[in-house]
């Protein structure tokens, strides 16, 4: 009777060397040349005279630090990001989630192995001699001891079961490379929060200094009236543009509130428990040489890309699951053991039990069901392959649109700082000429706005260069490869 099984085992083994359903391939990177269109670009920006106007260079091909923020040279933006990634529940989150997914695929390995386990029994019966055609023997008490060890396998003769388990990894890895993007997510983030704090403040800080001059200006105005050489309206005016002036204080010093608050959030800190160092335009350093990847090497960068790729496969895996739901469903299951009314006699070989079952299940009927899980999961991999495409697409649309503004940053930049000198000379100039009645003052007024413009927006096309850097550094993928830290994967160490 067990002739047969050692056969069945064996062709099991031999079909098991395939799976059904589609095998998964990567797709190829795309054939671009470049982000952007030849000589659309120079291969640097152009500088402006003043502190983080210098040019910025873009390196082909050129690797990205795993911190590359330390490229700021600010130690205060460094110990943020450190206080960040050791206390974001966001990114313990993710961790978590990432570990779940790796313990949930090697719970699914197990299915590879066959299932064992033990039952004891013991039982205290009482029977009667007419259950056995012995109506005058009376009655029987006694205990029956069984003990055995059952096994359960089922044969993966169609990979269904290493399907699964390959959609699982596929999950994981999915897992691990949405843990870097709210890693880069994180880092980038606090850098462009810290930009906006550097730039509220010396927003501020010009408003506080433009006050201080239209004050200075209103002290001159009135005392120009009580010499009989200006009008009541004079002061009025003068009084209304540093009053208009004095008005926008409030607004920036509660954006600065908020960005700090924003801070602490990523820091995983209450508002009111964040004591974060203050971080100034003027302490920072704009990274001279910037990085721009190869296109055919720039899939591999991106952890969004990467994720929806693991996304693909898992998609394409449980096709093969699908496929194996509808194919003949082989299993083995045996025990052995020992039956006897005194425990110390189970284990005697006179006592020995054993059962030995091969089974194969074929769905016949089950009205379209696995007919339509299988249409259903290759739709799901058809979706998986588009999201694949327009992640792709969106990577590059990026860092196509991180290299204009960049270029666009710097022209800004030196624009608006020949602007900010001209309107604070021309003021000054304006100024002297009204003290001596060359002037009148409305054009004094007039000089004051455009200078506070200037002086604010020249702040502004500052913050806006370090900003939009980091950005870059985000759209090509943040260097993830380089990283030593523990969410680092050490298999993917190195240029990806």
């Amino acid at each position: 009777m067990t002739r047969p099984f050692p056969y069945l085992l064996a062709a099991a083994c031999i079909v098991s060397a395939c799976a059904v359903g589609p095998n998964y391939r990567a797709p190829a990177a795309p054939s671009t040349a470049g982000f952007v269109p030849p000589a659309a670009l120079p291969s640097s920006t152009v500088s402006a005279p003043i502190a983080g106007g210098e040019a910025q260079r873009f390196v082909d091909g050129m690797d990205i630090p795993g911190q590359w923020w330390t490229l700021y040279q600010s130690p205060e933006l460094n110990a943020l990001i450190e206080r960040a990634l050791a206390h974001s529940p966001t990114l313990e989150s993710a961790q978590a989630a990432l570990r779940q997914a790796n313990e949930t695929t090697a719970a699914e390995r197990g299915s590879f192995f066959p299932s064992v386990s033990g039952n004891y029994q013991a039982e205290r019966e009482k029977s009667s001699g007419a259950q056995f055609g012995l109506p005058t023997a009376g009655s029987f008490l006694y205990t029956l001891n069984s003990a055995s060890v059952n096994v359960s396998y089922t044969l993966d003769a169609f990979g269904g079961i290493r399907r699964q388990v390959e959609s699982l990894q596929a999950q994981a890895e999915s897992q691990r490379f949405a843990l870097e993007a709210s890693y880069l997510s994180l880092t980038a983030n606090i850098v462009t929060a810290a930009v906006a704090e550097a730039s509220l403040r010396a927003q501020i800080a010009a408003t506080e200094d433009i006050a201080r001059a239209q004050q200075t200006q209103l002290d001159i105005t009135q005392a120009r009236v009580n010499a009989g050489g200006a009008s009541r309206a004079d002061v009025l005016q003068q009084q209304a543009i540093l009053q208009s002036t004095l008005a926008t204080l409030p607004l920036l010093r509660s954006q600065l509130a908020q960005q700090r608050n924003q801070l602490a959030a990523y820091t995983g800190t209450l508002p009111a428990d964040y004591a974060g160092a203050e971080i100034h335009l003027d302490s920072l350093t704009l990274p001279a040489d910037l990085p721009v990847s190869v296109p055919s090497a720039f899939v591999e960068q991106r952890p969004d890309v990467r994720q929806y790729s693991a996304l693909l496969h898992q998609a394409t895996a449980q096709i093969g699951v699908a496929t194996a739901n509808m194919l003949p469903q082989l299993t083995l299951t045996g025990s052995y053991g020992g039956v006897a009314t005194k425990f110390s006699d189970v284990f005697n070989s006179s006592s020995v039990v054993w059962n030995l079952i091969g089974g194969v299940t074929q769905p016949i009927f089950k009205g379209g069901q696995l007919t339509h899980q299988r249409r259903a999961a290759v739709a799901a991999a058809q979706a998986a392959a588009a999201n694949y495409q327009a992640t792709v697409i969106t990577a590059f649309q990026n860092v196509s649109n991180t290299l204009y503004a960049l270029q666009a940053d710097a022209e800004a930049l030196a624009a608006q700082t020949t602007a900010e000198r001209s309107a604070a000379e021309s003021l000054t100039l304006v100024q002297a000429q009204y003290k001596s009645g060359g002037a009148s003052y409305l054009q004094v007024l007039t000089a004051e706005q455009t200078e506070q413009n200037a002086a604010v927006a020249l702040v502004k096309a500052r913050a806006q260069r370090f900003a939009d850097t980091a950005a870059l550094f985000q759209a090509l993928g943040g260097g993830w490869w380089n990283r030593t830290d523990l969410t680092a994967n050490s298999s993917d160490k190195g240029q990806p």
